[in-house]
């Protein structure tokens, strides 16, 4: 099952961010690096504005385990938006949580022309996760994330061809 974020799930969902961290990007990302990361963008005042700003949804395993969550912006002027993270725990990966929490945020963006999300270009489990979902890899740069040297890759989901007149 598939449903909107409660307060109640701060805890569950701190835990699934920690756990699917660690085993996505063991040997990729430094773990002081992720601990740095997860403590801030997982804190339990940012979640709570998470969940005041954007539109954030639970998976729910035999109806009462939290699974996975997933965060979607809202529309831009432009009709964009973004897929700001999708985490499930790793027993959980490869049951169809991801693509169903996925559907149900494009629910809240029904309205949108294009989906974005940035991935670690050697998460090559989120990569290919994303690209059967209809995601296409658009660019792909290097950055500074928490002062370790990353590349990034960029994909967007067309949901709408932009009508000319």
């Amino acid at each position: 099952m598939i449903r909107v974020m409660k307060l109640d799930d701060i805890p569950a969902v701190q835990q699934i961010a920690k756990i699917s961290w660690n085993d996505t990007y063991e040997g990729i990302i430094p773990i002081d690096v992720q601990n740095l990361f997860i403590e801030k963008a997982y804190s339990t005042a940012m979640l709570m504005k998470r969940l005041e700003k954007t539109s954030v949804y639970v998976a729910v395993h035999q109806e009462e385990l939290v699974v996975g969550f997933a965060n979607f912006t809202r529309v831009d002027e432009d009709g964009d938006a973004e897929l700001t993270a999708i985490y499930l725990l790793p027993a959980y990966q490869r049951l169809g949580y991801g693509k169903r929490l996925i559907a149900e945020g494009l629910q809240s963006i029904h309205h949108a022309q294009q989906l974005f999300v940035y991935v670690e270009s050697e998460n090559i489990k989120g990569r290919t996760f994303y690209e059967s979902n209809d995601f296409t890899c658009i660019e792909e740069f290097d950055e500074l994330f928490e002062g370790h040297p990353l590349s990034t890759a960029k994909y967007v989901r067309y949901l709408k061809t932009p009508v000319n007149n």
